[in-house]
C-alpha cells in the first residue's frame, strides 16, 4: 500500500521557507555562508593532521605527550556528546545569536594553541572547540531546513556534504604547507571564523518563531520518525570514517595524502549528485551507499597493497558521500520548525560521536592479534548485511521520502 503521511497537527508550523526581514528568500550569499560554517569542523580535523606527530615531539618531556593525538580526536568527542544540547538551545533561544557567539568563540579557542605552552591547556582548548563546533554545525544544518524546502533543501544538503569534502582537500594542503613553519602555524587558520562573523551578522536572519506557544513550551521531538535514521547514521559514519582513521596504518604518509585526496573527490562527486538521485527514494539510495561502502572495505583488505587500499578507499568514499545527505535529509524532513534544532543536534551528535568511536576501534584493532584487517572485514560484512536490510526495512517509505516538502507529524503507515 502507498505511504500515508498524516497532516501536520496544530503544534507544527507549515514547512515553508523563512524569508528575510525584507521578504526575500535565501540565495547564494546565505548558502555560501552556511557552507563555510559547516566546513569549519572539517578544518579542525584535517588541517592539524600533518602536525600531530610534531606536537608530540614538542612536548616529549611532558608525561602527557602520548595524549597529543587527542588534539584531533577531542573535538569530535565533544561535538558528539554536546550537539544535542546545542539543539535544545537553538530551539529555545534562536539560531543567529548562538551562531555568532559560537563563531567568535571558535576563533578564540581555535587559535589558543598559538600561545599556550602547556599541553594540558591545549587539550582543554580543543575540548572547548568541540563544544563550539557542536553549536556551529547544529545551527548551520538547522538554517538549511529553515531557509529552504523541497528540492531546494535537498540540493543544499547535498552541497553541504560535498563542500565539506572539497574543503578537506584544501585544508589538508594548507595544513601541510603551514606545518612546515612549525606545529603552531596551522592553528592560524582558525582565525577564518572571525572573517565570517560580520557577513553572517549582516546576511543571515533569525527565522520566524510564530509557532512558539505563549508558555514557551516546545513540541516533543518525533522519536518514532528519528530513531531509524539516527541508528543508521551511527553505523554509516563508522563505515565512512574507519578507513580515514586507519589509512596511515595501511600505507605511507605520502600515499595516504594522495589516497585521501582522491577519496574526498569521490565523496564530493556523489554528494553533489544527490539532488539528481534523491527521487529514487531511500530504498534505492541507502542500499547503494552501504553496498559501495562494503565493497570498498572488501577491496581494501582482500587486495593488499597501496593500489587496493586506494581503490577501496575511493569506493567507500563514494558510498559515504551518498549516505550522509540521504540520512540527513531523511532526518530533517520529519521535523517541524520548533523541533529542528533538537533533531539536527541529535543527528550531528550521532555523526561526530561515530568519528570518535572509529578512533577507539582502530586503536583497539591495532593492538589485537587480527589487526586492522579484522576490523575492516567485520565492518564490510555488516555493510553488506545492511545493504539487504535497508532495502527491505525501508519499503514502508515512499519513493520520494527524502524529498518531501511537508514535515511528518506521525508515523508513516504502509
Amino acid at each position: 500500500m502507498p505511504v500515508v503521511t498524516p497532516a501536520p497537527d496544530a503544534s507544527q508550523a507549515a514547512d515553508t521557507p523563512s524569508l528575510s526581514p525584507k521578504g526575500a528568500p535565501a540565495g547564494w550569499p546565505q548558502i555560501l555562508l552556511i557552507m563555510l560554517g559547516s566546513a569549519l569542523p572539517v578544518l579542525g580535523t584535517v588541517v592539524l593532521t600533518p602536525v600531530v606527530h610534531s606536537i608530540e615531539e614538542a612536548f616529549a618531556s611532558d608525561p602527557a605527550a602520548n595524549l597529543a593525538p587527542l588534539v584531533l580526536a577531542a573535538p569530535a568527542l565533544f561535538i558528539g556528546l554536546l550537539a544535542p544540547f546545542a539543539g535544545q538551545i537553538v530551539d529555545r533561544l534562536g539560531r543567529k545569536r548562538l551562531l555568532l557567539a559560537a563563531m567568535l568563540a571558535y576563533t578564540l579557542f581555535g587559535t589558543a594553541p598559538l600561545y599556550l605552552n602547556d599541553l594540558r591547556l591545549i587539550l582543554l582548548s580543543r575540548a572547548l572547540m568541540g563544544i563550539v563546533e557542536a553549536a556551529v554545525m547544529t545551527v548551520c544544518i538547522t538554517l538549511i531546513s529553515d531557509y529552504f524546502t523541497g528540492p531546494k533543501r535537498v540540493k543544499v544538503i547535498g552541497l553541504q556534504t560535498g563542500s565539506s569534502a572539497v574543503a578537506a582537500i584544501v585544508f589538508v594542503a594548507v595544513g601541510g604547507a603551514l606545518g612546515a613553519a612549525g606545529w603552531r602555524a596551522p592553528f592560524v587558520v582558525y582565525g577564518i571564523a572571525l572573517l565570517l562573523l560580520v557577513p553572517m551578522a549582516i546576511l543571515l536572519w533569525e527565522p520566524g518563531r510564530e509557532h512558539t506557544a505563549a508558555t514557551g513550551s516546545l513540541p516533543r521531538v518525533p522519536w518514532r520518525e528519528l530513531r531509524v535514521p539516527l541508528a543508521i547514521t551511527v553505523f554509516g559514519a563508522v563505515m565512512f570514517y574507519v578507513l580515514q582513521v586507519g589509512l596511515s596504518y595501511l600505507v605511507s604518509r605520502e600515499q595516504a595524502t594522495v589516497i585521501g585526496t582522491l577519496g574526498s573527490v569521490a565523496t564530493a562527486a556523489t554528494s553533489l549528485s544527490f539532488s539528481r538521485l534523491v527521487g529514487r527514494g531511500i530504498r534505492f539510495l541507502l542500499p547503494l551507499a552501504f553496498g559501495l561502502g562494503g565493497a570498498g572495505l572488501l577491496i581494501t583488505v582482500a587486495g593488499g597493497g597501496p593500489a587496493a587500499v586506494g581503490a577501496g578507499y575511493v569506493v567507500t568514499s563514494l558510498g559515504g558521500g551518498l549516505m550522509l545527505p540521504t540520512l540527513l535529509t531523511w532526518s530533517v524532513n520529519s521535523l517541524s520548525f520548533a523541533q529542528r534544532g533538537r533533531g539536527t543536534g541529535l543527528w550531528t551528535g550521532c555523526f561526530f560521536l561515530s568519528q570518535f568511536i572509529c578512533g577507539v576501534l582502530v586503536s583497539a584493532a591495532n593492538a589485537s592479534p587480527g589487526g586492522l584487517d579484522s576490523l575492516l572485514w567485520i565492518i564490510a560484512v555488516v555493510c553488506l548485511v545492511l545493504t539487504a536490510g535497508t532495502f527491505v526495512g525501508t519499503r514502508r517509505f515512499s519513493r520520494t521520502a527524502t524529498a518531501e516538502t511537508a514535515p511528518v507529524s506521525g508515523a508513516a503507515v504502509s
